[in-house]
């Protein structure tokens, strides 16, 4: 699996920590000092992570939880949830998923974690929707970002099961 990250400002507490990027490591994803993957935002321009993050939220996540992370009518908004969701707590749902049931509704969320284009990535989704979380970066496509490094693709092909 891959773990991404990147730095960036702190805005508020969330509750899955201070976000400020402390540390970078060799595939080039940015930790904050807890060691969980966070956001470096520069601008109008993104770390890889978050990037990444942010067209595989798009082509695996949106669909149920609204664009951006905003939520929708069945699926809660994913940019709140990181307000309180600590990073552990999200690796769990996304991988063995989520079921919640009240006299209102039931609402299921699936396990992704046998899934390799959403499993693969868990670190860079996690980072994107910290930074909508922390407003740190809004509701647009990232226009410029940093390269992704050969360390980053080395994890992706491995990943993904390519030789």
């Amino acid at each position: 699996m891959i773990f991404v990250a990147s730095g960036g400002i702190a805005v508020a507490d969330d509750g899955s920590g201070d976000p400020a990027a402390v540390k970078q490591t060799e595939t080039g994803e940015w930790l904050d000092k807890e060691g969980s993957p966070t956001y470096k935002i520069n601008g109008d321009s993104v770390d890889w992570y978050t990037y990444s993050g942010y067209r595989r939220y798009h082509s695996d996540c949106h669909v149920c939880h609204g664009p951006d992370g905003m939520g929708s009518t069945y699926a809660p908004a994913l940019k709140d949830s990181l307000k309180t969701m600590s990073y552990a707590d999200f690796l769990g749902v996304v991988a063995s998923g989520r079921k919640n049931i009240s006299t209102a509704a039931e609402n299921v969320m699936p396990a992704f974690g046998d899934n390799p284009n959403v499993a693969c990535y868990m670190d860079d989704l996690y980072v994107y929707l910290r930074a909508r979380s922390n407003e740190a970066w809004g509701r647009a496509r990232p226009g410029k970002h940093e390269d992704k490094n050969a360390a980053y693709t080395k994890n992706e092909d491995s990943c993904m099961g390519k030789k």
